[in-house]
């Protein structure tokens, strides 16, 4: 588990890891970078009290490199990402573990159930949890079971995370995604099993939201140099919405100052169409009741969710296309401290 300023959410997060039931020992390993809010401090008084919590450093607080350094420092041959803003599910390891055993795969995962506490994460936490979100990867709702590109979080085989190396550590946002390229280049099998389930608290507030989108997609830009079109079409869709809004503004102008006029102006305000239909869906999206035994819906987490999901799309758009254009270079997702990353999905 990476954690960073996560005083609020890591005792929960902590408990519904060492609650989970699985024949075998067990232990789990914190990987803590430098922390303000006195998350270090009490995850040391957690560890004095409990023997199977476990302490490495990381003080360049980057993603991949706590989770390998919690890798190496673990001793046992099945390895269970788990976050410190995240909860597992009841029986999450047991029946991980036994689908490991029934599919043969390299890596298992489940659904991200994200909620929230306030109107803004609530609302935040339903596009997470909606294909319109978060472009519907199996682990944002998904209910078949079987092959999967990617895993949430993920329940690895430690002997495969030998062969084919474990997270690259110069990749700060994504890495999950690049370890399972390799994992199925290698030969071997992701699987999503949607019984699988864990609880995601989203960003806390409108700018944090911002800021750790235009960082995802600025390396979902990077992956995509790297990788080509060994990604997902659906990684296409924010930037392009972004584009569709800066020819949308230019069309306007020269529309509002008589520069383009005619059937030329006709024409170009077919540019006009895509945005209204998303217009329409972000509004679609906000009126929608709650899914049977959710919580009813507010009237701000309603308003926020006319914020949510176009702040979500242009900040990953913004930032995919500065990523593509130039590369992720030092691009950190400062949304949960300063001007520091982040060890957080």
């Amino acid at each position: 588990m990476p954690v960073l300023n996560e005083r609020a959410y890591l005792e929960h997060a902590v408990a519904s890891v060492l609650a989970q039931d699985v024949d075998g020992p067990t232990e789990l390993v914190l990987a803590l970078g430098p922390s303000s809010d006195g998350t270090t401090e009490f995850a040391e008084r957690m560890a004095a009290r409990e023997p199977r919590l476990r302490i490495v450093h990381n003080p360049a607080a980057d993603i991949p490199v706590g989770l390998n350094a919690a890798i190496r420092a673990s001793r046992y041959p099945t390895i269970i990402r788990v976050d410190a803003h995240s909860e597992l599910s009841a029986g999450y390891a047991a029946r991980a573990l036994d689908t490991l055993e029934r599919t043969g795969a390299a890596n298992v995962g489940g659904v991200m159930r994200a909620d929230g506490r306030t109107p803004f994460q609530a609302a935040v936490a339903r596009a997470y949890n909606s294909p319109v979100g978060l472009g519907g990867g199996s682990y944002h709702g998904g209910t078949r079971e079987g092959r999967a590109e990617s895993a949430y979080l993920g329940v690895m085989r430690r002997a495969v995370l030998d062969e084919v190396g474990l997270f690259d550590e110069s990749i700060r946002r994504g890495e999950d995604w690049e370890l399972n390229l390799r994992i199925r280049q290698a030969g071997h099998m992701v699987w999503f099993d949607p019984q699988l389930a864990v609880t995601y608290w989203p960003r806390e507030s409108w700018i944090r939201l911002a800021r750790q989108f235009r960082s995802t997609g600025a390396w979902r830009g990077e992956l995509v140099r790297r990788y080509g079109r060994s990604n997902g079409v659906r990684f296409f869709a924010p930037p392009a919405l972004l584009v569709l809004l800066v020819l949308a503004v230019v069309v306007g102008v020269l529309q509002a100052t008589g520069v383009l006029a005619g059937i030329g102006s006709v024409i170009a305000s077919a540019v006009y169409l895509p945005l209204v239909a998303y217009a329409l869906l972000v509004i679609a999206m906000a009126l929608t009741p709650a899914r049977p035994h959710d919580p009813p819906r507010s009237p701000r987490e309603r308003l926020w969710t006319l914020a949510v999901l176009p702040t979500m799309h242009l900040s990953w758009g913004l930032g995919f296309l500065m990523g593509v254009l130039r590369g992720a270079h030092d691009t950190v997702d400062t949304s949960r401290l300063g001007s520091r990353n982040t060890p957080l999905p």
